[in-house]
């Protein structure tokens, strides 16, 4: 009988568990590709040409479809009829200069909104020889519309820079609801942001926040001017106007606001120079901060029921003579303020807390944050309205 030996049974083991020898196959034809959506804040492969996969695909148009990024081109016309062609579109600006020698507008009709939104690095560039009171960008400007409910309501302009070349309005809200303005750098204007009254019996309803501007140090300079009642307002950084905030609406709410009068402006207009100028009634202040103006808050001879909670009034410079005054009243004082820090430097200056243009009124000043020993204005009535605890 034949015996199996160890080295023929390892080479039988061997074979069964090894793998089977095929020859070799093709390889397999590639699926077609489909070109994959671009996200545009952050598509470099494309570089905004335009057979980008994400025109139409990921819902935006391109301005650069329709107007040169080159700071030297006129781009007003060409964007306007980008604007005009794509209703309900997301228009997107890669980085580059827009030149306008004229305001761009928007639609408020919310069957022909769009929003316009911006690369970081995107600059919608005014003219030198800029000639126009309307604003840069006119938000609302064409085909006025009053109505929330239809889809398309709700339109806005979020992200880069509005260059005013130290002329021009930066952007302005004129008609339709519930606007919104965000992450954005408003540089060299006459006036920041301009709300005008809304179209729902003079209120907005819009929302703006994440500013930061800065203006040309002219007299008449105006960082937020509003005229619109029920606006929010939050995270502004200003400087380099003479008035840093003025209301003229009512009903808006002011969250982290901080108007910075800068050294460059104080020797031109300094006694006329105002961070928060309300016009109106039942504006509220929340964490607000006036910096280095010679008046904090300046109340109109209308104004009335102000709310001012945990806001600031300081000053780094004290010239001898100069006024320094945390709050203003034209006529009766009637605002409710409460935690308020009026910071005086030293005292060089004629610093007060408070100056009516008339007795009387139902103002409250509740809890105190200053340097009482600096308080040297003979004409400070804060006391007449104070209820509360002084802390150094």
């Amino acid at each position: 009988m034949n015996k199996i030996t160890p080295a023929v049974t390892f080479a039988i083991a061997a074979l069964a568990v090894a793998p089977s020898i095929r020859a070799a196959e093709p390889p397999a034809s590639p699926e077609p590709s489909t070109p994959k959506p671009c996200d545009p804040p952050s598509c470099a492969q494309c570089a905004g040409t335009p057979s980008c996969a994400r025109r139409g695909s990921a819902g935006f148009v391109l301005a650069t479809d329709y107007a040169p990024a080159d700071g030297l081109t006129d781009a007003a016309d060409p964007l306007q009829r980008c604007i005009d062609e794509n209703p309900h579109r997301t228009i997107y600006f890669p980085d580059g200069e827009y030149l306008l020698t004229h305001p761009i507008a928007t639609p408020a009709d919310p069957a022909k909104a769009v929003t316009l939104r911006l690369a970081d690095f995107a600059f919608l560039k005014a003219s030198p020889d800029w000639q126009h009171t309307d604003a840069m960008v006119r938000l609302g400007a064409r085909v006025p519309a009053n109505n929330n409910r239809a889809p398309g309501s709700v339109y806005g302009f979020f992200g880069g820079n509005i260059d005013g070349a130290g002329v021009a309005t930066g952007l302005s809200i004129e008609s339709g609801r519930e606007t919104r303005v965000q992450n954005v750098a408003i540089k060299r204007c006459h006036v920041g942001i301009h709300v005008m009254k809304g179209a729902n019996g003079g209120s907005a309803d819009c929302d703006i926040r994440d500013i930061d501007m800065t203006g040309n140090n002219e007299p008449g300079s105006i960082g937020l001017l509003v005229e619109a009642h029920d606006n929010t307002f939050t995270n502004f950084r200003m400087a380099d106007f003479q008035t840093g905030v003025m209301l003229k609406g009512s009903g808006n709410l002011l969250t982290n606001l901080h108007p910075l009068l800068s050294r460059v402006s104080n020797n031109k207009f300094f006694a006329d120079t105002v961070g928060f100028h309300d016009l109106s009634n039942n504006n509220s202040y929340n964490r607000c901060y006036s910096d280095q103006f010679s008046t904090g808050w300046l109340f109109g001879q209308k104004s009335d029921n102000a709310d001012l909670d945990g806001c600031i009034c300081y000053w780094y410079d004290s010239d001898p003579g100069k006024r320094h005054t945390a709050m203003r009243c034209e006529g009766k004082f009637n605002a409710l303020v409460e935690d308020f820090w009026a910071g005086f430097r030293n005292d060089q200056a004629v610093n007060a807390v408070l100056l009516v243009g008339e007795a009387g009124g139902h103002g409250v000043i509740r809890d105190l944050r200053t340097r009482e020993n600096l308080h040297n204005a003979t004409d400070d009535v804060f006391r007449d309205y104070f209820a509360g605890r002084i802390h150094p």
